[in-house]
């Protein structure tokens, strides 16, 4: 079989089965033998009955002593039966199982694994799994057995089956994509061997060694890909050499605020990148409120002036209209004509928008995804921006840079990556830190309460209003869910808050599932101070900014990530008032304590990304379903930094010597490096 053949022809994968696994993301060979186990039970010590301990999960050999009997108790059909050895006899009990009674062979000797526990006199265990005793290799016990991460209706017992089916089936034929130097260099496992003993490890040494070199390998095909993407822009293509112009001082002046010295930094580098024939492929990062907008229209002015078009491309209208609304205000002094592509548009405006852009008229397009239709041409485009780059896949930037002739690339994020993440998340840019915000930005107070403190969370919300001040409230749903009907919905919430004392003023809800017309409004309308409480989803994180709001409060803080929390209490605190963040959790436990200690104690975006990465690791760091993290199935980048550098080190040492992949010993990690870039937006 090959490792991309569907899983429906290994032994155990019926068509129910087949479906379970399809909801686990399993659709292939590949997908089964790299769906890793979470964690492992040591089962290679079977004890004897007398060694069997009150409360543990042991494994025991012994026979069968007493012909099962079913009984029937109310709606449940019990199953009972003495198993024994030569030190003593075990009561076993199975409920709901009836056809075990005709499975079990009186005298025959068989391998139980379960929980042990001792009551009236008896030794006792219930539901065990167990197999014949005398097979040539056991699957549930005499050996560390995998446990792994499962979806409903699929047993441990069956999906060890399984993966040990797809196994056998590709034993010894799984391609290596390193060759013996780097393997030797690096001490790495074959890849065979690697595989096979992260499902079924042969002793703690094969485990060790299979871990390491599957971490390695899946670090080093991302870094490879990044470099691989980099190298190929900067020697295969030239980009545009733009001269810069004499009177960018003068649109600084116009600016009612001094630039900090870390955005004066970051516009330097800009200049130097856009001054070579190199494409300019830089990422600016910088924390809530650094001021990354007024760098992206400095380098807007540079290519204007160099009679070149602007392309800037925001993950939601809201934000998107935010931008143009900014930056129009200082182009137009220069006579540099800008236009707003959202979808709310008529089909009568974008047409004209799209008519104007193909013939020059207009210089600086500012839009959300729109821009990368096909039926949108540029006359002459000469720089693309992304804002908040992780929301946008590989393809998308490759579409809007293909829009012109090897445009320049600036990424912004407010995001705050942790260094190790962001050698990952964008090894193929120039990565550029605002590390200082501007004058006059002020600390948030944060606190953390329970939902017993509610009346008098309420009462400063009365507070705050009476001062002429706006309220966020965030919740983690948009409706009800039964199942998880502990966290507070934006809906219920608001019928609820206008059951209190704040009824009396205009409170509004917005998410992500309403027409975006609808969003606009309501958005405008807070930004006007017609609207007093905003109840919101995370729809709001990113980037909006309303001067007038003083107090955050996010409901069910314990689902949000640090990260996440970060950039929703950088929603307030942007203009002159004192400004306040309540977090609300009445989760419990260690990691919730701290994570919330984390957020009232800094307010630094760096410091928390990098706790929140210790805490969460990668999976979760952007949440579920952002694009901006390739899913990571056994590595931990805060775990495993030093492999992060010996992978690094190995994929540079490659694609410097030969940076397409075309000699022999590389064809493999290519094809590699392909499928990821095909399947994954990095």
């Amino acid at each position: 079989m090959k490792t991309f053949d569907k899983i429906e022809n290994i032994r155990n994968v019926g068509e129910k089965t087949f479906e379970k696994l399809r909801i686990m993301g399993i659709d292939t060979l590949e997908d089964l033998i790299t769906y890793f186990p979470r964690d492992y039970e040591d089962r290679t010590q079977i004890n004897t009955i007398s060694q069997l301990i009150d409360g543990e999960n042991c494994t025991f050999k012994a026979s069968i002593a007493s012909f099962p009997i079913n009984t029937k108790f109310k709606a449940k059909v019990i199953t009972k039966v003495d198993v024994s050895d030569h030190t003593g006899v075990v009561e076993i009990t199975w409920f709901n199982q009836p056809y075990i009674q005709k499975l079990l062979k009186l005298g025959v000797e068989y391998v139980f694994v379960g929980k042990v526990r001792r009551a009236f006199g008896k030794v006792q265990v219930d539901s065990p799994k167990y197999e014949l005793a005398n097979k040539p290799e056991l699957m549930i016990a005499g050996r560390i057995v995998p446990k792994y991460p499962l979806t409903y209706g699929m047993s441990q017992h069956n999906l060890q089956k399984i993966i040990k089916n797809a196994l056998e089936k590709v034993n010894g034929t799984l391609t290596d994509i390193f060759a013996i130097e780097i393997r030797e260099k690096y001490n790495l496992a074959e890849y065979n061997y690697a595989i096979r003993n992260i499902h079924f490890p042969e002793n703690d040494e094969a485990y060790n060694m299979a871990k390491k070199r599957l971490i390695f390998e899946e670090l080093f095909v991302v870094q490879a890909a990044l470099l691989y993407i980099k190298s190929k822009l900067e020697n295969d293509i030239k980009g545009i050499k733009f001269i810069i112009p004499s009177d960018i001082d003068s649109l600084e002046k116009e600016l009612p605020f001094e630039l900090t010295n870390a955005q004066k930094r970051v516009i330097d580098e800009i200049k130097i990148d856009m001054y070579t024939e190199k494409i300019m492929n830089r990422l600016v990062q910088g924390d809530v409120g650094s001021g990354k907008t007024v760098i992206a229209l400095m380098a807007m002015y540079i290519c204007v002036k160099n009679n070149y078009q602007v392309a800037m491309m925001a993950p939601t209208e809201i934000l998107a209209v935010q931008h143009y609304e900014f930056l129009n205000k200082y182009l137009e002094k220069f006579n540099i004509r800008t236009g707003l592509l959202v979808g709310s548009l008529s089909k009568k405006q974008k047409e004209d928008l799209y008519d104007k852009l193909k013939k020059g008229q207009i210089d600086v397009i500012i839009g959300t995804h729109a821009i990368i239709q096909e039926n949108l041409q540029f006359n002459n485009l000469g720089l693309v921006i992304t804002d908040e780059q992780h929301r946008f896949g590989v393809d998308q930037r490759l579409k809007l840079t293909g829009k012109g002739e090897n445009p320049d690339i600036i990424v912004m994020t407010a995001t705050p990556i942790p260094r190790t993440l962001g050698l990952i998340l964008y090894g193929d840019l120039d990565i550029s830190i605002i590390d200082e915000l501007p004058k006059g930005r002020q600390k948030i107070d944060t606190y953390h309460v329970d939902s017993s403190y509610k009346e008098r969370m309420y009462n400063f919300v009365e507070q705050q209003i009476g001062q002429g001040r706006q309220v966020y409230v965030v919740c983690p749903m948009v409706l009800e869910n039964e199942e998880m009907s502990e966290l507070e919905s934006v809906v219920t919430y608001t019928e609820n808050l206008n059951k209190t004392h704040l009824g009396k003023h205009k409170i509004e809800y917005i998410h992500g599932k309403m027409k975006a017309k609808e969003k606009n409004d309501i958005m405008t309308r807070f930004k006007n101070n017609e609207i007093n409480i905003l109840v919101s989803t995370t729809v709001i994180e990113v980037g909006i900014s309303i001067d007038n709001a003083t107090l955050m409060i996010i409901e069910n803080a314990e689902r949000f990530g640090l990260a996440q929390l970060h950039q929703l209490r950088g929603r307030v605190g942007r203009g002159l008032h004192k400004s306040y963040c309540i977090l609300v959790t009445d989760a419990k436990g260690k990691i919730v304590r701290e994570r919330m200690d984390v957020m009232k104690n800094t307010n630094d975006g760096f410091i928390i990304a990098e706790k929140d990465l210790e805490l969460r690791g990668t999976g979760d760091f952007f949440g579920t379903k952002q694009h901006g993290l390739p899913e990571f199935k056994i590595a931990n980048l805060y775990e495993h930094t030093d492999i992060l550098k010996e992978s690094q080190e190995a994929a540079r040492e490659i694609i410097e010597r030969d940076s397409c992949l075309t000699d022999v010993e590389n064809e493999n990690i290519r094809k590699k490096i392909e499928q990821l870039l095909e399947h994954i937006a990095l």
